[in-house]
């Protein structure tokens, strides 16, 4: 059976490491073998003592604001379907609309989960999303549902 890879996209910068770490894991947990989930974060344990994350840490080179433009941007090009959590955002979050944008770009599905009134209803960003959800449960039925190879 193929593997098929989802990004998991969302506010990083100004939450704290457990906040932008923890609904990636539940979502990882959720999933089945043939789907695995992608972090932003992953191999940035170091910054798991900080209460409010920068937009980039230019002294280490994965954190950079290259590193993280970088891989980033090469995540979305390999996975085969991003999805963006942006519940109970409290600020536009830039690398996540980026995000959006690269997978329109590169004809990836996109998963929005955010609330009906979030700062980040914007027509673009609605029209980028084959799917707008409320609930990151229901962004996990969707993405099983459109990765899997059975009915």
């Amino acid at each position: 059976m193929k593997q098929h890879l989802l990004y998991c996209a969302g506010a990083i910068t100004g939450i704290s490491y457990a906040g932008s770490t923890d609904w990636r894991e539940y979502v990882s947990q959720k999933l089945p073998p043939f789907i695995t989930a992608v972090s932003p974060m992953r191999g940035k344990k170091y910054l798991s003592q900080e209460k409010s994350i920068r937009a980039a840490y230019e002294e280490i080179p994965l954190s950079s604001q290259k590193g993280i433009m970088t891989r980033d941007r090469m995540d979305v090009m390999r996975c085969d379907m991003t999805l963006v959590n942006l519940l109970g955002t409290e600020k536009v979050s830039i690398g996540s609309v980026m995000e959006v944008a690269w997978a329109d770009a590169f004809r990836k599905p996109v998963i929005l989960v955010m609330e009906k009134d979030n700062l980040h209803s914007h027509p673009m960003l609605r029209e980028a999303a084959g799917f707008i959800v409320s609930d990151l449960d229901e962004a996990i039925t969707i993405a099983i549902a459109v990765l899997s190879p059975t009915l």
